[in-house]
């Protein structure tokens, strides 16, 4: 069972997305607050970022912001948060989120949202955390992504433990619960350790 006190959410922060996205954002927002967590996003006020940070506030939640100098500003930075971390460089931001974290969740978003989900899927492939990482399935936008795991897979580019570290869903609520019942896979040091195989 993973006790997580607070998640760390990636997300777009564009406003031209489909209102479904920015209710979805809204929905994980009251969901992550109802469930007792804190919050831990980009600081970002626009978009689903902004969607996300308002709904969690308005229910009295937790949350954290952490942005680099240059995303700083009025028209980007959200004004209202609980506590915000302004930060040099992404690389920072990423690792500071990152370390704040109990769990990572990621919502729908562009080239930057992607990235970190990456990022932060490799380093539980070679061992750096042992965190429950998901992806919130809204409208199916996840599902080439998802595709594209079992293809690796199926070439032999994934080990069967690492094609299981990516937890979806398309409720909040119910992907909160199967991060709350993760348990890290076996054997995921082979992927480094080659005298396991």
């Amino acid at each position: 069972m993973c006790m997580m006190k607070t998640v760390c959410v990636y997300c777009g922060s564009s406003d031209t997305v489909s209102p479904s996205y920015l209710a979805a954002a809204a929905e994980m927002g009251r969901a992550l607050v109802e469930g007792g967590h804190r919050l831990v996003f980009g600081g970002g006020g626009t978009g689903l970022m902004g969607a996300l940070a308002d709904a969690a506030l308005a229910r009295g939640g937790y949350v954290i912001g952490v942005i680099p100098t240059f995303f700083n500003t009025d028209s980007l930075v959200h004004a209202s948060l609980s506590e915000l971390h302004v930060v040099e460089s992404m690389h920072i931001r990423k690792a500071r989120m990152a370390d704040l974290a109990d769990g990572f969740i990621t919502l729908p978003g562009g080239f930057g949202t992607l990235e970190e989900l990456s990022e932060i899927l490799t380093w539980a492939q070679i061992g750096l955390h042992r965190k429950p990482v998901g992806v919130l399935n809204v409208n199916g936008y996840y599902d080439p992504l998802l595709a594209f795991i079992e293809h690796a897979h199926a070439e032999g580019f994934l080990y069967t433990e690492h094609r299981h570290l990516l937890l979806a869903d398309p409720f909040p609520q119910h992907l909160l619960e199967m991060m709350q019942s993760f348990r890290t896979p076996e054997n995921l040091s082979r992927w480094v350790d080659r005298s396991e195989t």
